[in-house]
């Protein structure tokens, strides 16, 4: 062997064993370990334990996880009665500190609610029309004039409808390359979603002439929405709910919906039901109660029944449950469904 090739070898083992010790240099001190596989229920406590993986004392550590925010000393366990916090995904974060250095930490948990959801069926009191070549994607009262927001390309419309007879009052044809979803009604405008095209509108809702338009920010699709005093409400297909603010329909905000059991998805169609998040769940035939406090849901409505009252097919995605309108002044609540031929005035039962 030369000389040449010694000092390669040299120079090689030199690299090496530097990067090996830039790496143990490098490797985290501390840990961070979640009771339970990390996963909780309303009503139990979080628990996170700080671990040192070297024998290394732990000053302190800085918590935070949601709207909470604690230092504790030494190694104390971060521990939080559950109770009305934020269900789904979420994560502790924590900053350890030790002889004057700080090391950032994760660790993720899941919480789900406590209770199973109640299960609701319906009694049927009246049933109307309803045209069958619209895509139902968005339906809402203001006082007794019914809207509806109807979808597919080169199909997209905005529409008034008269209840008792199913025919169009008024329309506005959105272009071909928009597929019209959700629609809610706040004061004298009607702010209507597309699908994924990233922007929704916004109409007079006297003559339905366009005022304006809002693009989404951190929210995947365009899908329901409805309205509290407080918030506009967006689905966007995700495991997330999204708060709207009303003047500037700017994302401020979600939650994340989840049973007892899992995390949950894909809601279409929104309602705002005294207090109470309505929304249709893609391809179910069903109705989930939503807490938009902490994304819990309270409840099931059943309404498969409703499938052969229509005569589809239960499988076709094309013809499933979906739209949802409330007039709170009369406490009345009605549902429809995609290309339906009918729209029903129902009462929830238990």
């Amino acid at each position: 062997m030369n000389t040449f090739n010694i000092f390669k070898i040299s120079l090689l083992t030199l690299f090496i064993t530097s990067c090996g010790s830039d790496k143990k240099a490098n490797a985290p001190k501390f840990s961070l370990e979640a009771t339970q596989k990390g996963t909780f229920k309303l009503g139990e406590t979080l628990k996170i334990i700080p671990k040192s993986k070297a024998n290394t004392t732990i000053d302190s550590v800085k918590y935070k996880f949601q709207h909470n925010s604690i230092t504790l000393k030494g190694n104390a366990p971060f521990e939080i009665k559950l109770s009305t916090h934020l269900l789904g995904n979420h994560k502790v974060s924590a900053s350890v500190f030790s002889n004057g250095s700080e090391e950032k930490h994760t660790q993720k948990v899941i919480i789900l609610n406590n209770k199973a959801p109640k299960i609701y069926g319906y009694n049927i009191i009246n049933t109307y029309p309803h045209n069958k070549e619209h895509y139902t994607q968005g339906l809402e009262f203001k006082g007794d004039n019914l809207y509806e927001s109807a979808g597919h390309y080169k199909h997209s419309k905005l529409l008034q409808k008269n209840l008792k007879t199913g025919k169009t009052i008024k329309e506005h044809a959105l272009k071909d390359n928009y597929f019209a979803e959700g629609l809610t009604i706040i004061g004298n405008k009607i702010h209507q979603l597309t699908w994924r095209e990233d922007i929704g509108f916004t109409y007079d809702i006297e003559t339905f002439k366009e005022l304006g338009s809002f693009a989404y920010n951190k929210s995947k699709q365009g899908w329901g929405l409805c309205h509290s005093d407080q918030y506009i409400y967006k689905s966007d297909g995700t495991t997330k709910i999204w708060k709207l603010n009303k003047e500037t329909l700017a994302e401020e905000g979600f939650i994340e919906v989840a049973t007892n059991t899992a995390i949950k998805s894909k809601f279409n169609e929104l309602e705002w039901v005294n207090g109470k998040i309505y929304a249709n769940t893609y391809q179910k035939p069903s109705i989930a109660i939503i807490n938009p406090k902490n994304g819990a849901i309270e409840g099931i409505i059943n309404l498969k029944g409703l499938l052969k009252e229509v005569n589809v097919d239960p499988n076709d995605a094309d013809y499933v449950l979906n739209g949802i309108a409330f007039k709170p002044e009369t406490n009345q609540l009605y549902v429809t469904g995609k290309f339906w031929n009918s729209l029903f005035e129902i009462e929830i039962v238990e």
